[in-house]
Formats: C-alpha cells, structure tokens, sequence
C-alpha cells in the first residue's frame, strides 16, 4: 500500500507541474512582445521549409509526375488547387479557434491571430474556386455549376471569410469589433464539415474523395507524393504569411507602447 501511495503522490505532482507549465506557456502567449519575437524565430524556419517542399512538389508534379489516363496533364492544376482549399479551411479553423479563445479568455493576442488569418484564409479559397473553375472547363464542361454542394460550401467559406472583416471593419472600438467578430467565425465553424463531406453527403457535379480514404487513395503514388509535398510546402508557406502578418497586427495594436518605440528607435538607430 504505501508503495502505491508513494507512486499515486508522484503521478499528482507530476499532473500538477505539468499544469502549471502548461498554463505559464499558455498566459505568455497574451504578451505581445513574446508574440512579436516568437513569431520572428519562427518565420526563418517556415520560409525555408516553404521554398525546399514547394520546388520538390513543383518538380514532382510537373516533371516526374504522369500524365492522367482521363485528364492528360491538365489533372497537374490539382497541386495548386487542392492545397489551396486545404489552407483555405485550415486558416478558418485557426481564425475560429483563435477567436474563440480571445473571446473566452479575453486574449488580445488570439484576436490578433485571428485577424491575421482572415484574409490569407480569403485569398487561398479565392484561388481554390478560380483554380477549380479552370479545372473544372475541360473536365466538366462548365466553370461553375451551381447546384454542386463542393462549389456552393467553398464559396459560403469565402462569404464568412469576408463576412468576418466586413464586420471587425464596421466598428471603430477595436475591444467591440474583436468580441462581435469572434461570435461570427465560431458559428461558421459549421460550414467546415459540410465542405469536407459534401461529396460524400450529396451526389452533385464535383469528384469524391481523392487522398482522405485512408484504405486506399483513389490517386496513384508517384502523383500521390508530389501532392501531399505541395500540401507540406503551401502550409509552411502559410506559416510564414500568418507569422509576418501577426508581427504587423501586433505593432499596429501596440504602436503607442513603450516597447514598440524601443523597437522602431532600436533598428533605425
């Protein structure tokens, strides 16, 4: 018994640092100086990722690649237009998530993340329909189809996309705009899902599942690799906008701070 008593105490102090370890990391991350300098460390490591997997993907899928048996080689547009929808509901989630928890915990920075997100979240969902729609042309035999549940799901994206900064936009207390904002990216968390399945869930002009069965992909691997490279290389891509785009939202918030004027004298001095 005391053996298990002995053990039981270790387990709960060990809980209970890695708590506190945890909530001391997570309250650093509401300092925008910390912010600042971590998002300048980072951004050198996702640059460098960005542009090694970015060629290697560019190669693979333009060079090493073959051709579709259906599509011919125009099937290569799908390693710019498939890691583009990606991001674009990858930079939804971080815009909710992160708004979410700025509205909770009352997280300047997280509201700042947020704001970073939308538009690079806008611009990626602008090139997954335009690519799509290129696509889409030979392939189908229509640039849109409006009854397809695929197109009509990433489109209402690009809505909430600019819904979001339509509205941070409308109020001129920032406090105001980043609590009312929060509201309207957390419920619009809901469209992420039905653009996932919609493929699944309705019958409509747009392919099934390409790379999610996990049983077996309905793309061979030599066109396989390329394209989960490009994913690689368009998130870290992503990566390095959403850090340089955090670092302006920061001083922009910040400007008037003591710190940020040691900053600015700091490297024109």
């Amino acid at each position: 018994m005391a053996f298990i008593r002995h053990n039981l105490v270790r387990i709960v102090n060990t809980i209970s640092v890695l708590n506190t370890n945890f909530w001391r990391w997570f309250h650093q991350l509401a300092s925008p100086p910390h912010v600042f300098a971590l998002a300048g460390r980072v951004c050198p490591w996702f640059a460098g990722l960005a542009i090694i997997f970015l060629v290697a993907g560019t190669y693979g899928g333009l060079v090493l690649a073959p051709a579709d048996y259906l599509q011919g080689d125009g099937f290569r547009i799908i390693y710019v237009h498939v890691p583009s929808a990606y991001l674009g509901m990858l930079a939804y989630m971080v815009m909710a998530s992160s708004a979410a928890i700025g509205f909770i915990w009352r997280m300047k920075m997280a509201h700042g993340l947020a704001v970073s997100a939308a538009p690079l979240g806008a611009w990626f969902t602008v090139l997954a329909l335009v690519t799509g729609g290129i696509w889409g042309k030979p392939m189908w035999g229509t640039y849109w189809q409006w009854a397809d549940a695929r197109l009509m799901s990433e489109l209402m994206l690009l809505f909430l996309f600019l819904g979001y900064m339509v509205l941070r936009a409308s109020f001129d207390d920032r406090d105001k705009a980043d609590r009312i904002s929060a509201i309207l990216a957390v419920v619009g968390v809901i469209n992420i899902p039905i653009i996932h399945y919609s493929v699944e869930w309705w019958s409509t002009l747009h392919q099934g599942p390409t790379i999610a069965k996990l049983d077996e992909p309905s793309i061979t691997m030599d066109m396989l690799i390329p394209l989960l490279i490009m994913i690689i290389g368009f998130t870290a891509f992503f990566g390095w906008l959403l850090c340089k785009r955090l670092q302006g939202e920061i001083l922009k918030r910040e400007r008037q701070t003591r710190w940020v004027d040691g900053l600015i004298k700091g490297r024109t001095a």
